[in-house]
Formats: structure tokens, sequence, C-alpha cells
């Protein structure tokens, strides 16, 4: 049976994912996780695709460390305005331990970088330099230059 290719990650889907496993519960695994986004939207990736992508693996990594401090029972709420209030606060938890991991891992690229820039003499006001414009106006059509440099090469 061939399977077909689903399209490519993108920070849309990463973003969905992510916020899958912030409102994790109960055992984590990379199959659990392929099952629930193809649950939710309808895409299967495999876990090496999902495990490719740094916040999907970050913040698998910090969800699975944290479910694994807590007990395996859930508590039983009387009020079901509670419960939800409970989950809300754990899915916000489980973001906020997510978000400080991705924030010391973006630190700790940029202190390489500065590591990297000053090692070959670069300074702060080259690397702050802006970027080049980009020309929005409509390219001429490749056929067009290749015959203007196809007909010019006969006339020589």
């Amino acid at each position: 049976m061939t399977r077909i290719r689903e399209r490519n990650l993108d920070d849309k889907v990463v973003t969905i994912i992510v916020e899958v496993l912030d409102g994790w519960n109960g055992r984590l695994t990379w199959e659990a996780l392929i099952e629930a986004v193809e649950k939710r939207e309808g895409l299967r990736y495999t876990r090496q695709t999902l495990h490719r992508h740094e916040r999907i693996r970050l913040a698998f990594t910090v969800r699975k460390r944290a479910l694994s401090g807590q007990s395996a029972e859930s508590r039983a709420v009387a009020s079901p305005e509670l419960q939800v209030a409970l989950e809300r606060i754990a899915r916000l938890e489980a973001e906020n331990q997510r978000l400080a991991a991705e924030n010391n891992a973006l630190l700790e690229q940029f202190a390489r970088w500065a590591y990297n820039a000053q090692t070959r003499n670069l300074t702060e006001d080259f690397l702050n330099h802006p970027l080049p414009a980009v020309d929005r106006q409509r390219s001429k059509p490749l056929h067009a230059v290749a015959k203007r440099t196809a007909a010019s090469k006969n006339r020589r």
C-alpha cells in the first residue's frame, strides 16, 4: 500500500502541534501524538518528521518531563466549572514551561552567535546593519532573458 505524502510542516501546523502538547494529559508517546494530530488536523506525520522540528521536539520533551512528575490519577472535582478551570491552569502552566525552555534555547543560540561573531572580528555595527531592500517590481520572464542572450550570441 502506497501512502500519500503529507504536506510539509509549516509554522501554523507546528504551532497547532505544540498547542496539542501543551494541553496533553495522560501517557505521552510519539505514536499517541501522531494520532492526536491526525484527529485534530487530518494530517498524519511520522515520528521522524515531528522530531526534526526543534519546537516540537522541545515541547514534547518538556511536556513528557512535566507529566512524569505528576501522579497517574487525576483529581476528581465535584464542580465541572472548577474542573475546566484546573485544566486551563494546567495547560497554561505547560505552555509557560515550554516557552521558558524555548527562550533558554534561543538565549543559548544567541550566545553561540555572539561568540562566533567575535572570533571572526564582526562588529556589533556590522551585525546590526539593515537588510537590503527587496525589489518588489515584476521580474522579466526567464524565457525573454534566454532569447535575448541567445540572440546576442548569434550576432557575434
